[in-house]
C-alpha cells in the first residue's frame, strides 16, 4: 500500500510542486488537498491520510492550530510534517512543541522531500536535528516547570536517560546502538521505554520535553 499524503498550504503552486514531486513516487499517493488549516479536520477523518504536509502560516487556521486540532480530535491521527520557508522561524518550533512529527523546507530538493514523507510515514519522526536545537536554543526555555515535572515523574533509568540524550542529538537507533554497544532491537525497546515513561506520542516530543525541561542544553 502506498503513503497517502494530504497537502495543506494557502499557495496553489506549493501543494501543484510537491504533488508532481510526490505523485511521481510509486510508493507514495497524494490523497486530496487543502488551502487553509480550517478544512483539515474533515478532509483528514474522510481521507484518512498516513501524513499531512502542513504549512505553518495560513490566513484563517495556522499550522500550530490545525495540528493540535487534529491531534487532540481525530483517533489515531495522521503524522504531520510541517512544511515550511525559514527553518529557524518560530512558528516551527511552536509547530513541533504542538506535536507535528517533523519539519521540511519548501525548498528543499525533490529527492528529500520524498526522503522526508517516507521517514515520517516509518515513524523516524525527528528531522533535521541540528535545527531542532538550534530552534530549542531560541525559543525553548530550559526551565519549563512542567516539562521538568515530567521529566521528574519519568524516573528514567541511566540507559534510557543516555538514549534520550542521543535521540536529542539526532542519532537514529543504528548510530546509537554503536555508541552504547548493544543491539539495535535493545535500543528501540529503550525509546519505546522513553516514549511510555514521558507521554511522548514520538520521539520528537521526547526530544523538545527534554530541552523544555533543561534536562538536555542545545548546546
Amino acid at each position: 500500500m502506498p503513503v497517502t499524503v494530504l497537502l495543506v498550504d494557502d499557495e496553489p503552486l506549493v501543494r501543484a510542486g510537491l504533488r508532481a514531486v510526490l505523485d511521481a513516487q510509486a510508493d507514495i499517493e497524494v490523497v486530496g488537498e487543502a488551502a487553509d488549516g480550517a478544512a483539515v479536520i474533515p478532509l483528514v477523518r474522510r481521507l484518512r491520510p498516513d501524513v499531512v504536509a502542513m504549512d505553518v502560516r495560513m490566513p484563517l487556521l495556522d499550522g500550530i492550530e490545525a495540528t493540535r486540532a487534529v491531534l487532540r480530535t481525530v483517533p489515531d491521527p495522521p503524522k504531520i510534517l510541517v512544511v515550511t520557508t525559514f527553518e529557524d522561524d518560530e512558528y516551527v518550533y511552536e509547530a513541533l512543541r504542538a506535536g507535528a512529527d517533523g519539519f521540511l523546507l519548501k525548498r528543499a530538493r525533490p529527492a528529500e522531500i520524498v526522503h522526508a514523507v517516507r521517514l515520517v510515514a516509518e515513524g523516524e519522526s525527528l528531522l533535521f536535528p541540528a535545527s531542532v536545537r538550534r530552534l530549542a536554543e531560541r525559543y525553548g526555555d530550559g526551565g519549563d516547570r512542567s516539562a521538568r515535572a515530567v521529566l521528574d515523574r519519568a524516573r528514567l533509568t541511566e540507559r534510557e536517560a543516555a538514549v534520550l540524550r542521543l535521540m536529542a542529538r539526532g542519532l537514529s537507533n543504528a548510530e546509537i546502538a554503536a555508541r552504547l554497544v548493544v543491539g539495535t532491537e535493545t535500543v528501540k525497546s529503550h525509546v519505546s521505554g522513553v516514549l511510555a515513561k514521558l507521554g511522548a506520542r514520538d520521539r520528537t516530543q521526547a526530544v523538545i520535553a527534554a530541552y523544555e525541561s533543561g534536562f538536555v542544553e542545545p548546546r
